[in-house]
């Protein structure tokens, strides 16, 4: 184009003069001179053009440059709004109603992510919400709880602290300081429902189990993160700040956990994991983190409680429009106190899920997604087992308006709430818009 040419004639005249400052001999003849004076005039409103334009972004560079929010952090933010309700005939475990009323609630986050070296990252999350939990306390079980929730009644806080280097490509080093996961320090096989923004709406929908174990501070190195077979290994301490006996970086409630990857591409991958946790009645004992039974996450009570959790993961991508995910556990668990009777007992919990993806289907962005799955349940118990089987079905369509907004409609279904089949089928609606900046 005119322009185009433009721009070579500006760089032809800037290196000609350059040449004629800086040369002794007669390097430019004059019939090239003429040649080019004749060109400076035929394209005289392009240069002109070309050479505003140029300065325009000159003055919104240095504009830029001088009101940044810093040289090495950038703002990410990300907001929900939410309209959910739960339905059913009667709270599980009880012959009370289940009457609730629909609730509009939020959910604001914050991350600051500031890069030193340009490979690493530290990652400061501020969170405000008011999400309705959808728990006991409402619905007679915490297997209809969303994937957002949690009541903070809006106040500020320190969500998420943590920072991540590499050393060479042999190793990632990743170092929570506060309230860190497993889920987000590992691979979880579950990418198109792991994120609680834009991913499942419930809260077993978005990955296994086995990634909720733990939380506090703590360290996950990953071995040869960008090779096709990878391993890692973690340490998280829920109670690192209490001095106190019982609690600590090593003397309280613990996870620790270890898991090979085996992913040689972005259509197929497995993971391996193991956990090995202990809880305290300090801290309270809730071994997979409020999904699944009452029973399961507490087979003995409120009594200090030793675990080993056993995952496998994978993930299946024939293409970019259809991904098939699903996962597997079982997890045994002591009982390190409790009297007599208690102490000392077993008990065997198992869980699983399938989940499938559809996407751009309707419109570019979109996905249409179906989980199915059973929740923890005790299997096997020295005290008690959970006798029939609950299913969990979950249905939902992430609709992009733009690039920043996306509208997810869905619902919850539980059958026989707290694997009871004498408990009334809980269904939770929910209307969800993302708002990401």
């Amino acid at each position: 184009t005119r322009y185009e040419f433009a721009a070579g004639l500006n760089a032809c005249l800037d290196r000609v003069n350059e040449l004629i400052r800086t040369a002794t001999d007669n390097l430019v003849s004059r019939e090239d001179l003429a040649t080019l004076q004749r060109l400076q005039e035929e394209f005289s409103a392009e240069l002109a053009t070309l050479r505003g334009r140029v300065d325009a972004l000159e003055a919104r560079t240095a504009e830029l440059e001088a009101n940044q929010f810093s040289t090495t952090a950038k703002l990410k933010g990300e907001v929900i709004f939410a309209l959910s309700q739960a339905f059913g005939e009667e709270v599980a475990g009880t012959n009370d109603d289940l009457e609730t009323n629909t609730t509009f609630t939020d959910r604001v986050r914050l991350n600051f992510d500031s890069s030193f070296t340009g490979k690493d990252k530290l990652r400061v999350r501020l969170q405000a919400r008011n999400v309705t939990q959808f728990n006991t306390d409402v619905t007679g079980t915490n297997m209809t709880r969303l994937g957002f929730d949690g009541e903070d009644g809006n106040d500020v806080e320190i969500e998420e602290l943590w920072y991540e280097f590499p050393l060479g490509d042999a190793l990632k080093v990743h170092i929570d300081a506060n309230d860190g996961g497993y889920n987000d320090n590992l691979n979880n096989f579950n990418p198109a429902f792991a994120s609680s923004g834009s991913g499942a709406i419930s809260r077993y929908g978005r990955f296994s189990p086995i990634y909720r174990q733990g939380g506090g501070a703590g360290a996950t190195l990953t071995f040869a993160p960008k090779s096709p077979i990878s391993a890692s290994v973690g340490y998280l301490a829920e109670d690192n700040s209490n001095p106190n006996a019982g609690f600590g970086a090593f003397s309280g409630s613990y996870a620790a956990i270890g898991q090979i990857n085996f992913q040689p591409s972005d259509t197929f991958g497995v993971g391996f994991t193991y956990a090995r946790t202990y809880q305290n009645n300090e801290g309270g004992v809730n071994l997979f983190d409020s999904t699944g039974s009452a029973l399961a996450n507490r087979p003995f009570g409120n009594v200090a409680t030793t675990a080993n959790h056993y995952g496998i993961q994978a993930l299946v991508s024939p293409s970019s429009k259809f991904a098939l995910s699903g996962w597997a556990g079982y997890s045994d668990a002591n009982a390190k106190a409790g009297g007599v009777g208690v102490e000392g007992s077993d008990a065997e919990m198992f869980y699983w899920a399938a989940s499938l993806a559809l996407r751009d289907l309707g419109t570019k962005g979109s996905t249409l997604g179906v989980i199915f799955g059973q929740p923890p349940k005790v299997t096997e118990s020295d005290l008690a087992e959970d006798d029939d089987t609950s299913y969990h079905l979950e249905a939902l369509y992430k609709l992009p308006i733009n690039d920043n907004i996306a509208i997810t409609p869905g619902v919850l279904v539980i059958f026989n709430p707290e694997h009871d089949n004498g408990n009334d089928t809980i269904y939770v609606g929910t209307l969800r818009t993302t708002f990401k900046f």
